[in-house]
């Protein structure tokens, strides 16, 4: 069974990695996406994250294809609500027999995560001003 979750609570990353865990794993890469203070050259306040409500079913899938497609052990967990500078906005892990198998599953996981897991971003400018980004 995968660990995926999309939750508003502070992400524990030290849960994600352990729900990655296995005794054939010689290495693991995890994964810390944090909120930034900028984006495309402008002032970044917070931004708020929404998400449809099937967004957990599209999650688990996308962990239980990857998992199968690549035999790793993966898990990952997106935070919705408002969030901050330095928050961590998506954590995931992926064990593997060596690295090069972990940091490889690293890319695709993530970007897959972020095409098709229905979730969009408000972000708050400095300016004032706020956009809308999503899938």
């Amino acid at each position: 069974m995968c660990y995926a979750l999309i939750t508003e609570e502070p992400i524990d990353e030290a849960a994600v990695r352990d729900a990655s865990q296995s005794d054939t794993a010689g290495a693991i890469a995890l994964f810390h996406g944090i909120i930034r203070n900028h984006d495309g050259g402008r002032p970044v306040n917070s931004l708020d994250y929404s998400h449809h409500p099937q967004a957990q079913d599209f999650l688990e899938k996308i962990i239980a294809e990857e998992e199968e497609r690549t035999g790793l052990k993966l898990s990952a967990v997106h935070r919705m609500g408002p969030l901050k500078i330095g928050d961590a906005a998506l954590v995931a892990a992926w064990m593997a027999a060596h690295c090069k198998e972990a940091f490889d599953a690293n890319e695709l996981l993530v970007e897959r995560i972020k095409a098709e897991v229905p979730i969009w971003k408000k972000q708050h400018f400095t300016s004032g001003s706020s956009e809308w980004f999503g899938p």
